[in-house]
């Protein structure tokens, strides 16, 4: 962008464009910001979706909403809810919404995407039954929470992260809970064999049933239309009150390409989060951004992007070039298993693993080396190496894998190139 626009509108009202609305009023922009979402409910996180708000029952706002009622028009963001965008011209800088008030039109200078993403539906015979779930949204997770009163037999479609923080809630409520995973360990082909073990025996450990390698055919209904059971490719079926579909995410991208910007397993961005359209940036689980660290492009679907990078969007549009350079970070909690994960592995990736301390006892860590680096890091039960784990990753300095596996050695001292047998740790 050759000047500061005057007239920024952000699509998509979750966290990454209310934050980006945030970050633009704190470095001083003083123009207009308009920020459309389609859901009813003003921003809000997502995370304690699938944790506290289906143990509990419900979440504080001020654990929920990324801000109170009152934020939006005392810092001059025109927050329309309920809006759908219909079309974007690029020529003319103008968008079309509609919602229950009619067709509108906005213009502006700059233009944010944070569309999010949507959850992968079921292409089978039944699949749109009452009492299949998928959780995305704030009401999504409010009828799931609703559905697992009564202790009814759940069964969950996919051992991805969403499953098996759901089986755990469900299983913590207790329902009778049925994992079912394509593959041959949930979790296996993100975390490996060894490491999804330890989530598997826990799950186990609270009679959570673990089927693998199944394909999900179709659904059987009682006779008022409600899920009854789950039909498998061998010809059997798990009997189900609630099915939970959790089957992956895909980038909502339909917009972007409609657009004719340039789409590729999300939105293309540059580090400072421009798409191929110089008054266009993307920010959250659609931008396929160039990381500085990795040297590739990523795209990652976790709060931490969605929460982070409106930062840096918020300084391209002013003109502050900052790259967005910080790591990829999620969390998990499943019993009594917490969770922090940093960095990044692709899937193509040739990794080493190393594991630091115990996985039987519950508290120790796990190294991902690519090429002798520390591409990623894994605290399970332990709260205070976050940082250092970054450090290392940052460092892109080899490491002993011998000493990073020894939990007697410090992690500032596993660096074995020379001029760097010590890192600093912030």
């Amino acid at each position: 962008m050759t000047a500061t626009p005057s007239c920024v509108v952000i699509i998509g009202a979750g966290l990454a464009g209310a934050k980006t609305a945030e970050h633009l009023r704190a470095i001083g922009f003083d123009g207009t910001i308009t920020l459309v979402g389609r859901e009813e409910h003003r921003p809000y996180e997502r995370p304690p979706l699938s944790k506290a708000n289906l143990i509990e029952g419900s979440v504080p706002d001020k654990d929920l909403f990324v801000h109170e009622p009152s934020w939006y028009a005392e810092h001059d963001v025109d927050l329309r809810l309920g809006c759908t965008v219909e079309e974007v011209d690029l020529r003319s800088h103008t968008l079309s919404t509609t919602s229950t008030e009619g067709r509108r039109t906005f213009a502006f200078d700059a233009l944010v995407l944070a569309t999010g993403s949507s959850p992968r539906r079921l292409d089978v015979p039944g699949a749109d039954l009452t009492g299949i779930h998928h959780l995305r949204t704030l009401d999504d997770s409010r009828r799931l929470r609703a559905a697992l009163t009564g202790h009814p037999r759940v069964v969950l479609v996919g051992g991805g992260w969403i499953g098996l923080e759901v089986a755990a809630a469900a299983a913590t409520l207790g329902a009778s809970v049925t994992v079912l995973e394509a593959g041959g360990m949930p979790l296996g082909s993100v975390l490996g064999e060894r490491l999804a073990s330890v989530l598997v025996a826990a799950h186990r450990s609270h009679r959570v049933q673990l089927r693998t390698r199944v394909d999900v055919v179709g659904f059987t209904a009682t006779s008022d239309g409600r899920v009854a059971a789950v039909r498998l490719g061998d010809g059997t079926t798990v009997p189900a009150d609630v099915v939970v579909v959790g089957v992956g995410a895909r980038p909502n991208v339909e917009l972007a390409r409609a657009m004719r910007l340039a789409v590729d397993d999300g939105v293309l961005t540059d580090e400072f989060l421009r798409t191929s359209h110089p008054r266009v940036l993307a920010v959250g689980d659609i931008a396929h951004a160039w990381h500085p660290v990795f040297g590739r492009r990523i795209r990652v679907e976790h709060w931490a992007n969605a929460l982070n990078q409106p930062r840096t969007a918020a300084a391209t549009i002013v003109g502050k070039w900052t790259a967005y350079d910080r790591l990829p970070y999620f969390y998990s909690d499943q019993y009594d298993l917490g969770l922090k994960y940093t960095g990044h592995v692709a899937r193509r990736d040739i990794t080493e693993l190393v594991v630091r301390g115990d996985e039987r006892s519950g508290t120790f860590m796990a190294f991902w080396l690519r090429e002798g680096r520390v591409a990623a890091g894994m605290c399970v039960n332990v709260w205070d190496q976050m940082d250092s784990i970054q450090a290392l990753i940052r460092s892109r300095a080899e490491v002993s894998a011998a000493r990073l596996g020894d939990p007697s050695t410090p992690l500032g001292e596993v660096v074995t190139e020379p001029r760097q047998a010590r890192i600093a740790l912030s």
